[in-house]
């Protein structure tokens, strides 16, 4: 019986890492699609992101079914709930790339980004890239030390967004305010977006350690 337990424990941490797949792949097509004003590739994020909802209800009906038919012990109980979170987190890190490509599509077929910030959001698309792979990674191998690498990653996004304000804020700007509130947003969305890529790195932590 426990071996059956275990068996599907497993197979949603399968389901986990194919989710995190999947976000960082939307949010990879949602930056492309800001950059280079595609508006195909930000219609495919958004008609997408109904894809990741379904796995996020499936992993969630599988854990609740879980701990409906097998009255889990407190360790292994500790693993569904905390499997819980992680998929809402990564079901938002999903959104967050659909706000993206939504910004690229309402600012069709002009570009949303202007020339002089094009630099700093393709950093923080690849920062993002970099920091879902390894979240990713941590669910799949639940090893602390590669989690704790994503808190320097975090700090990357964050400092890119504050050059993003400062560009904004202290320089001279001619793309008037529609191009300043969608650089806002996609600013907040990207750092968001690896804020909840930690969040899933620190639960796995909590999920090994049972230390928050």
């Amino acid at each position: 019986m426990r071996d059956v337990f275990h068996e599907e424990l497993e197979g949603i941490t399968v389901s986990l890492v194919e989710m995190s797949s999947m976000v960082a792949s939307a949010m990879a097509r949602a930056t492309t699609a800001l950059l280079d004003a595609d508006l195909q590739l930000a219609e495919q994020v958004i008609t997408a992101d109904e894809t990741v909802d379904l796995l996020r209800n499936e992993i969630e009906e599988r854990a609740f079914d879980i701990l409906a038919r097998q009255a889990p012990v407190a360790t292994d109980a500790r693993v569904i709930v905390t499997t819980l979170r992680i998929v809402a987190d990564l079901e938002r890190m999903g959104d967050l790339a659909l706000h993206v490509a939504k910004v690229a599509r309402r600012r069709y077929p002009g570009k949303a980004v202007p020339p002089e910030l094009s630099g700093t959001i393709t950093e923080m698309g690849q920062v993002a890239q970099r920091i879902v792979a390894k979240a990713g990674s941590v669910i799949a191998s639940r090893d602390t030390d590669l989690a704790a690498e994503l808190e320097s990653d975090d700090d990357a996004m964050d400092h890119l967004h504050r050059q993003l304000f400062h560009i904004l804020l202290e320089r001279p700007w001619e793309h008037g305010m529609e191009a300043a509130i969608d650089i806002t947003l996609c600013g907040r969305f990207y750092e968001r977006y690896a804020d909840h890529a930690v969040s899933v790195a620190r639960r796995v932590v909590y999920l090994v350690t049972g230390e928050k």
